[in-house]
């Protein structure tokens, strides 16, 4: 599992402070969310490969997690042109083609690829304790940040159990087919890796608590604004700004 992919580098955007790429991630994504112009929406996807660029990361790794995405926006490409209602602009066959139905799709697929391009150049550039870090010195709730942290320390450990059970599975002569007997198999899947993660997280508790935590990790290193950061934040407020004018 390669989540932290993109963290080795040493571009600018590398070098930000991770409370500026967060405040920056958040701002945009909802500017974008909310829009409703095309226009503004190339402006926003133009935005986020400039910054994809500016980070120097591999483009065929995030040309892949895009794909991943747009997998669910081709469904969209084809429901949502025949399903909305409005101004028929051409038929497929025995179907009409509604050009509200089509300018939806269309909005949907220009955001969803700008807000993950602009989570892989922002977020994606900083490692997971890092950000987890950022977000305690932003005064987010403690044990939402506990919950962060742990999902990402333990989540390679849930994958190791996932593939441990799956190679039993086939050890055992297991052949996925389309049956009653391979649904009520991976039924099985699921439950037992619950189990194991329930029977796993008591067992984290209680080492912790042998350690002496105390429902909270305590900073030694702290974060200092440099005036790059300042410029750079500056500079995303602007470019948020500017994309709500554009119609």
């Amino acid at each position: 599992m390669q989540i932290e992919e993109f963290a080795p580098g040493e571009s600018f955007i590398h070098r930000m402070d991770p409370r500026v790429k967060i405040t920056a991630t958040v701002v945009f994504s909802i500017v974008v969310a909310l829009h409703s112009s095309v226009n503004g929406e190339l402006a926003a996807l133009a935005l986020a490969l400039v910054l994809v660029l500016a980070a120097r990361i591999g483009f065929g790794s995030v040309l892949r997690r895009l794909a991943v995405v747009n997998v669910f926006t081709v469904f969209l490409w084809f429901l949502l042109p025949f399903t909305a209602r409005g101004e028929a602009i051409g038929t497929v066959g025995p179907l009409a083609v509604y050009g509200e139905g089509v300018d939806q799709a269309l909005q949907i697929t220009l955001k969803s690829n700008a807000i993950v391009l602009t989570v892989i150049a922002l977020l994606g550039t900083s490692r997971i304790f890092v950000l987890v870090h950022a977000l305690s010195h932003m005064g987010v709730p403690d044990k939402l940040v506990h919950l962060l942290f742990f999902c990402y320390r333990y989540l390679h450990v849930i994958h190791e159990e996932y593939g441990k059970l799956v190679k039993a599975m086939k050890v055992r002569g297991f052949i996925p087919r389309t049956d009653l007997h391979t649904y009520r198999s991976y039924a099985y899947l699921v439950g037992m890796l619950l189990v194991r993660s329930f029977d796993r997280s008591k067992r984290i508790v209680a080492a912790m608590k042998c350690r002496g935590f105390k429902d909270r990790f305590y900073i030694l290193h702290h974060y200092d604004m440099r005036r790059s950061d300042y410029v750079l934040a500056a500079c995303s407020f602007v470019a948020a700004a500017g994309l709500l004018v554009v119609r």
